[in-house]
């Protein structure tokens, strides 16, 4: 593939349905359970367009979003094997679905303590952070016992939200319908001297507590070109790629890089910063001053 494809096409070969990419990379369907394939990365379920590998801890969605994860490729060489493998139409914009609604899971206050106790003792998150993130609707539990981060849009409406298992199976995902296009998750201190994307929340708050004078926000996912990022690169400040410490971190920065010189890498010395934050903790006495939590 020599030419660049457009914004349609990318959008179709995205639409490519899982279990024939699956299929084309030779992975194997499972013989009791539908939703089940035995890949070389592992076991992963698929319902719809979404894929989760619950023992790399990793998903997304999209046929090139999982190309990546089963091929270990960057975004433009996952295009491109996407290309080769399928013939596949380009539909007319106006033939898109229309945008699910948003469907955010429903706050219960007494699961709180449950996911409190999960954000300070397995992800070092202080209590008061915490608590001013509750008192301000950026942070709640839901019926589930989730960790519900709540994504706002310009408005400060929100647009979707980050939800983090904190029982037993630990998991990551999204809420139905949820618009990363369109919001995203930030801590922001009163005078930002720099910008850095991370990719979850959670890595938002530690790389907050680490940098205190650094706008912290979720990508919710490492993803190289967020829509909004273009009015970001327009407040003039420094924006850093602070992605993960890994295969796929270091590729969608770069990627990213190559999209919008301004940006500049900075790779956290851990995985990721939660795990940076959790190597700190000791350090960090508890009288440190937190990032300011603006309520919308």
């Amino acid at each position: 593939m020599t030419r660049r494809l457009g914004p349609d096409e990318l959008y179709a070969l995205r639409q490519i349905p899982l279990p024939a990419v699956l299929r084309a990379s030779g992975a194997r369907r499972d013989r009791c359970d539908r939703k089940k394939w035995h890949t070389a990365q592992g076991s992963l379920s698929v319902t719809g367009m979404q894929f989760m590998n619950w023992h790399r801890g990793r998903g997304g969605g999209g046929a090139i979003d999982l190309v990546m994860h089963l091929e270990n490729l960057d975004f433009p060489a996952a295009v491109a094997w996407l290309h080769r493998r399928f013939c596949w139409p380009a539909p007319a914009a106006s033939a898109r679905p229309a945008a699910r609604p948003l469907r955010l899971p429903s706050p219960d206050a007494s699961q709180w303590s449950a996911v409190e106790r999960y954000l300070v003792r397995q992800r070092a998150l202080p209590e008061k952070l915490l608590a001013a993130l509750l008192q301000s609707d950026q942070l709640y539990a839901d019926t589930r016992g989730n960790a519900v981060f709540l994504l706002r849009g310009e408005d400060h409406e929100p647009v979707g939200a980050e939800l983090r298992g904190t029982g037993a199976a630990r998991w990551r995902g999204l809420a139905p319908g949820s618009r990363c296009d369109l919001g995203c998750f930030r801590v922001q201190p009163a005078s930002p001297t720099s910008i850095v994307l991370c990719e979850s929340a959670i890595d938002a708050l530690s790389c907050s507590l680490l940098h205190s004078s650094y706008c912290a926000i979720s990508t919710s996912g490492a993803r190289a070109d967020p829509p909004w990022l273009a009015r970001l690169l327009q407040q003039g400040l420094p924006i850093y790629c602070g992605f993960d410490a890994d295969p796929a971190g270091d590729q969608q920065a770069q990627l990213m890089m190559a999209l919008h010189p301004q940006v500049r890498r900075l790779r956290p010395s851990h995985h990721d910063w939660n795990d940076v934050l959790q190597a700190c903790r000791s350090s960090i006495h508890p009288s440190t001053s937190l990032p300011s939590v603006a309520k919308p």
